[in-house]
């Protein structure tokens, strides 16, 4: 009989807590309602989108076939008779080695002192810096300053100076393409994350930085590690993660620069691999495997990322 209490006991606060989890979502069912319409439009095209994606990378599908499964064979082709595949992973991690840090710490930079202006100044500031990364014709600005002719603004100037006897091919010159597409990133890199530091400092209360005097806050330095910083966890998070998916889904800012089939792959990315099997060879199924790598390693950085984070201020 014990033994049948002890288990009944043993059972019951399992059983209370699903109980309490239900009373709870009835009791709150106008947040659930609320809530609904994005869950459902984020199951259907995103995780819906990503299992399809795991599952298509073991098969052979050209969209006209039904799929055929092949196993690991697209996994096998990716890493060891792609040559081209390993150029871009290169291409990729080196991209997103420069610009995802040094973007993020610019927008960081940037808002944090034009958050200490007025608000007009402010206002006129953070528009002037957010416009490049809205802007449809910077590109073409860019291609012109750059250009392999001797209209190109910096080729022009260097053979007036006589600095140089030729013009330099600075888009179709391997050597020179990715420092440029790069330059370009980082000029173009203020943009949501930059807005989204800009409101989280203005959401912080005056009263934090006053009690961080009392407590021995000496400096700017300390306030920014101790008080701005840990009240901008949120921002900080959300700011990361568009640094990486934006640096790591890097390819139509690239080809507007390079062109779609650059020297030598110098500034090929693994997004540009995808396309161009997704979208242009339609091998389904090898594309679907470059997206699951792809997916992965995003979701890896992501994760280190935030632990780093939950370390400020600690």
């Amino acid at each position: 009989m014990s033994s049948v209490v002890s288990r009944r006991r043993m059972v019951s606060p399992g059983i209370e807590y699903r109980e309490s989890l239900w009373a709870r979502m009835k009791k709150s069912w106008r947040s659930y309602a609320f809530v609904g319409p994005f869950l459902f439009l984020f199951t259907v095209f995103t995780v819906v989108p990503v299992i399809l994606s795991i599952v298509l990378s073991f098969t052979y599908f050209n969209m006209l076939e039904f799929p055929k499964w092949i196993g690991w064979a697209n996994y096998i082709r990716l890493f060891l008779a792609d040559e081209v595949f390993l150029i871009a992973v290169k291409n990729t991690l080196l991209f997103a080695a420069i610009t995802g840090p040094v973007s993020y710490m610019m927008c960081f930079i940037f808002a944090w002192f034009i958050n200490e202006l007025q608000p007009k100044v402010r206002a006129f500031l953070t528009l002037l810096f957010y416009a490049p990364s809205i802007s449809g014709s910077a590109y073409t600005i860019w291609q012109f300053i750059f250009s392999q002719d001797t209209y190109g603004y910096i080729n022009a100037h260097l053979l007036n100076l006589n600095i140089v006897d030729k013009p330099i091919g600075w888009l179709i010159e391997p050597k020179y393409m990715m420092t440029i597409v790069i330059i370009v990133t980082l000029w173009m890199s203020l943009g949501t994350s930059f807005l989204a530091f800009i409101a989280g400092l203005q959401g912080i209360s005056s009263t934090l930085y006053e009690a961080g005097a009392i407590d021995g806050i000496k400096n700017r330095w300390q306030e920014l590690w101790y008080l701005t910083l840990p009240a901008m966890r949120p921002y900080l998070m959300f700011g990361a993660i568009m640094a990486i998916t934006g640096s790591f889904n890097a390819a139509g800012n690239i080809q507007a620069l390079t062109g779609p089939n650059p020297t030598d792959y110098a500034t090929w990315t693994v997004m540009q691999h995808l396309n161009d099997y997704g979208t242009v060879r339609y091998e389904m199924g090898y594309a679907s495997a470059i997206s699951v790598v792809l997916f992965f390693v995003m979701v890896g950085s992501q994760r280190l990322v935030q632990r780093m984070l939950h370390r400020i201020g600690n």
